[in-house]
């Protein structure tokens, strides 16, 4: 049950190495396709896309994806196509997580390092000398590219959706339509992607690549990587033609993430571009509906539930019992889920945290605020030895409580 790492969300204002883009990306960058005058076009994800689109994905990337290999701009490619037309407390526990087409979620890995090639695919060796870093736990690599929709370039990776969903902030990943619609063959875009380029759900879009798939847009959300507007599974992003292994997540808990960027630059070179997810302009912003965007907001938000109840308790208390939703599955007194319930507890303090008429156990959303409400109904919200016997009500042993004390105060002093 124990384990140790700061939760995903929480910034750390450190810097990020960026390589200044060469000469043939500028000039890649200077073909990219703009928008028609009198649109706006992808402004809120602009921003984030300069980070890796302006010599990467969007540069140097794109121009090796024109049609068969030839050089050549978006915008030729783009006069080939035609525009399209335009629950209470308490319930019974349900894992929302079973589908069809994709694995069910069974944990959350939150990235912490995301590079990114300007030189073509990341070779297996040097994956595997970041794998092998201290600390690092986990690391995907994703093809990728940039394509065109609705005439502008987009920063696309395609994904595995069975294995890709455990990457991405908990609210997205727990969402079986987008996971489904892209193991279908459809696409996901970002809520500012979805937002700007006016996209419907449901609507087929012509894609721009080496080839121009029409696919349909099977829903939008929070992705949490900056840049990164547009996921396609796998088998399409082969058909596509986009980049294999042009980039990597790496996921290394408890390790300070711009020694993490540095270690991982130093592997991949100046060729590629590294960045620390953990900084501040790189959090994930909260949902369109308010729900929160990471783990630190949930604890955050369940707290305010509890008068008096710091949030750092929660947060320890997930840190303990799953890593932060790292390790959800069950345990071997039983226990499910990120904050770790029994199923008869469950029964008693289950919340429908987000509303969706479920009080699921392994759904983040609702275990967080039920772990406050279980242990502010054991007093916890009181302090001193009652905030004691409630943590120890979660869990009966002593050494438990200990360590779930000093992690809060080691959160409260970071953070607070």
């Amino acid at each position: 049950m124990a384990s140790s790492s700061p939760p995903h969300a929480p910034a750390r204002p450190q810097r990020t190495e960026q390589a200044s883009p060469p000469k043939k990306a500028r000039k890649a960058r200077a073909a990219a396709p703009r928008p028609p005058r009198g649109r706006r076009g992808l402004t809120a994800a602009a921003a984030g896309i300069a980070v890796l689109c302006a010599g990467n994905l969007g540069g140097g990337v794109y121009v090796a994806l024109s049609a068969d290999g030839e050089r050549g701009t978006s915008r030729g490619a783009a006069s080939r196509t035609q525009s399209p037309p335009t629950g209470g407390p308490g319930g019974p526990v349900a894992n929302v997580a079973e589908e069809r087409q994709v694995a069910p979620l069974r944990r959350v890995v939150p990235p912490d390092v995301l590079a990114v090639s300007r030189s073509g695919p990341i070779g297996r060796a040097a994956i595997a000398r970041i794998g092998r870093l201290k600390g690092v736990r986990d690391v995907i690599a994703v093809a990728g590219g940039a394509v065109q929709l609705q005439g502008r370039g987009i920063n696309t990776f395609a994904v595995d959706p069975s294995r890709f969903r455990s990457w991405t902030p908990p609210g997205t990943a727990k969402r079986n339509d987008l996971w489904e619609a892209l193991a279908a063959g459809g696409f996901v875009v970002s809520t500012a992607a979805a937002d700007q380029l006016r996209l419907a759900r449901g609507t087929r879009y012509p894609v721009v690549a080496r080839t121009i798939p029409q696919l349909e847009m099977g829903g939008s959300g929070t992705l949490g990587l900056p840049g990164i507007d547009m996921l396609v599974n796998s088998k399409t992003g082969t058909e596509m033609g986009l980049v294999p292994n042009v980039a990597v997540m790496v996921n290394a808990p408890g390790v300070d993430a711009a020694k993490l960027a540095a270690a991982v630059k130093k592997i991949l070179g100046r060729n590629a571009d590294v960045v620390n997810l953990h900084e501040q302009r790189y959090q994930a912003p909260s949902e369109a509906n308010g729900r929160p965007g990471s783990y630190l907001d949930l604890y955050k938000q369940a707290a305010r539930s509890c008068p008096g109840l710091s949030w750092t308790v929660l947060a320890a208390i997930g840190q303990v019992e799953s890593d932060h939703g790292r390790n959800a599955g069950r345990s071997s007194a039983g226990a499910l889920g990120p904050m770790q319930f029994l199923p008869s507890t469950w029964r008693s303090y289950g919340v429908d945290g987000d509303g969706d008429g479920k009080a699921d156990i392994m759904n983040p959303y609702d275990a967080v605020p039920a772990a406050a409400r279980y242990l502010c109904a054991h007093g916890a919200g009181k302090g001193g030895r009652q905030l004691y016997q409630a943590i120890w009500a979660y869990n009966h042993a002593d050494w438990y409580v200990q360590k779930v004390l000093n992690l809060a105060r080691a959160y409260a002093v970071r953070y607070d």
